[in-house]
């Protein structure tokens, strides 16, 4: 293939016709390639499926990390270890394009790999690395490990992907109309563009459209301003040169409010995070206009075929059978990697996601006597599985997680697995009755994974949060917690309030219908199923993304 002149390899639907470089940092794509930590590359993983499926002219451009983000291991006593493995790709083509940047005032050897489309289905995607003999240690480490807890160090990885990236397109001559962010690291591409353009902002806000995934201003990152500008971040502008255009009044740099400045159109990933984010960033003179474009994830990827099959022959027995086979096929991971057997008969509940603090995996355990009455209630008893990654640095989230595997070496009826990656997602998702989701409102942007659970026949029971607004109804397709007076709340209030409807709901709505109306559940679960399958699949998402933000010029 020529990459020195490059084309997408398919063709090109006219409808998404325009030229787009996607930037993200992390890309779910498949479990084999472990370039992701989270909810952030689930969404790109399956936006790139999804931009294939449409055949739109979109290419992706992520970073190929050597130890991935971490793999999730265990010590003697089942806490969980961190470790890192250096990783390996045969698939992956070696486009022999190597180039220069400067990061710290050096130039730094970037190397770039090509994954076909036709390998896994995506998008044709571009992952750049430092990790050649041309470079020294120091440079070689910037491709390591995804979000590096050094501060230096991870300021490189976004000057690798945002102009690493931006320079990558100039050296294959692909001239691309549209760059998209998906969150704020890749913005050294806006300041590489600058540079290429003379300074013309209107050029580049021409070109610029960007994701942003947080609905707080406290979470949206900010580094020191002169350590951004030593590093290269800037390509040659001046720091006062990046303030007025960034123009917030202290010495750090914020990275979220600088794309804001630099686009011409940003989302936000939901309705209520679109709202949000106008109302946090509206003090804030010469923003770019904020809309929303829904999260989603690929159908094709996550739903259970033979489920839909069976729901959609109306065939019940078909139905109940094969979910009880997927939550068979899910207990022996966890008699693997617990000792525990659990009983496919039983209510399972799955808590699987990022470990934050926000997102409460353990606010049930706030009332253990409530807790172990529902564990061991003779009549509507329940069984339990935690999964996900703590950030391998944030101590209170792993605190979190090894309380919750202390708590399950008690029980037969509890299990916390390690692992939380594409394929234990999927299989936990298959395998759970109900999928719990209770983030303190409103801190989920959007949240993904109750979707691709309801794809899977497993019901959501939720915070009013994210996605959930435009997707729940209560009692008929899922369980959502009735919306407070948070803002009026402390979060000892919030956390009381929220524990108590969600006791209230297991206890009065969802357990009496799953074990005394089978019948009532089973169209919970259709409801659910047919609820998610267009609205939140990935193609709406890549179509609204082309209708609403690329082709809007």
């Amino acid at each position: 293939m020529d990459f020195k002149n490059f084309k997408v390899p398919f063709e090109v639907n006219p409808q998404y016709a325009k030229k787009v470089a996607y930037f993200s940092m992390e890309f779910a794509i498949d479990q084999m390639l472990k370039i992701y930590s989270g909810g952030l590359g689930f969404l790109a993983g399956s936006h790139m499926r999804s931009a294939y499926n449409l055949k739109q002219d979109l290419i992706g451009i992520g970073i190929l990390w050597k130890f991935g983000y971490y793999d999730q291991a265990r010590n003697h006593d089942q806490t969980l270890q961190p470790t890192w493995t250096k990783k390996m790709y045969s698939f992956l083509e070696d486009t022999g394009i190597k180039f220069r940047i400067e990061i710290h005032s050096a130039p730094v050897w970037v190397k770039v790999w090509y994954l076909d489309p036709e390998i896994f289905h995506t998008a044709p995607m571009f992952f750049l690395s430092t990790d050649v003999p041309e470079n020294d240690h120091v440079s070689k480490t910037i491709c390591h490990k995804l979000y590096d807890a050094n501060e230096a160090t991870k300021l490189a990885q976004y000057i690798l992907l945002g102009k690493g990236g931006a320079q990558l397109l100039d050296e294959m001559n692909i001239e691309r109309e549209v760059y998209h962010l998906n969150e704020a690291h890749g913005l050294p591409a806006a300041f590489h563009l600058l540079k290429k353009y003379n300074g013309n902002l209107n050029k580049v806000k021409e070109k610029l459209v960007f994701t942003t995934h947080t609905p707080e201003e406290a979470g949206n990152e900010k580094h020191n301003l002169r350590l951004c500008h030593d590093m290269s971040y800037f390509s040659g502008l001046t720091m006062n040169e990046v303030k007025r255009i960034e123009g917030s009044d202290d010495d750090r740099f914020n990275h979220s409010l600088c794309a804001l400045k630099m686009a011409r159109e940003a989302n936000g990933v939901s309705k209520l995070h679109g709202d949000v984010s106008r109302t946090m960033w509206s003090k804030y003179p010469g923003i770019c206009d904020i809309t929303s474009v829904t999260n989603a994830q690929e159908f094709k990827y996550w739903a259970d075929k033979p489920l839909y099959k069976a729901k959609e022959e109306n065939d019940e027995k078909a139905f109940d059978h094969r979910k009880k086979y997927l939550k068979k096929r899910l207990f022996d991971i966890v008699a693997d990697q617990t000792g525990n057997l659990f009983d496919p008969n039983i209510f399972t509940i799955v808590w699987a996601r990022r470990f934050a603090g926000y997102k409460r995996a353990d606010l049930l355990l706030h009332d253990k006597s409530r807790f172990y009455k529902l564990l061991n209630h003779p009549k509507y008893p329940i069984q339990m599985i935690w999964a996900g990654k703590p950030y391998p640095m944030d101590y209170s989230a792993i605190s979190t997680f090894n309380s919750l595997v202390e708590e399950s070496k008690k029980n037969k009826h509890l299990a916390v697995l390690t692992g939380y990656e594409l394929s234990l997602s999927k299989s936990l998702k298959q395998g759970s009755d109900l999928w719990l989701n209770n983030p303190r409102v409103p801190r989920e942007a959007s949240g993904t994974s109750g979707m691709t659970a309801a794809m899977n026949g497993s019901v959501n029971l939720s915070t009013d949060d994210g996605w959930i607004p435009e997707f729940a109804k209560h009692g008929e397709n899922s369980f959502v917690v009735p919306k407070c007076d948070y803002e009026n709340m402390s979060v000892y209030e919030q956390d009381n309030y929220d524990l108590n409807k969600l006791y209230e709901l297991l206890e009065n709505e969802i357990l009496p219908t799953y074990y005394d109306q089978p019948d009532q559940w089973r169209k919970i679960q259709y409801n659910s199923m047919n609820d998610v399958k267009d609205e939140f699949n990935s193609d709406r998402m890549a179509d609204e993304y082309y209708r609403l933000l690329y082709n809007q010029q």
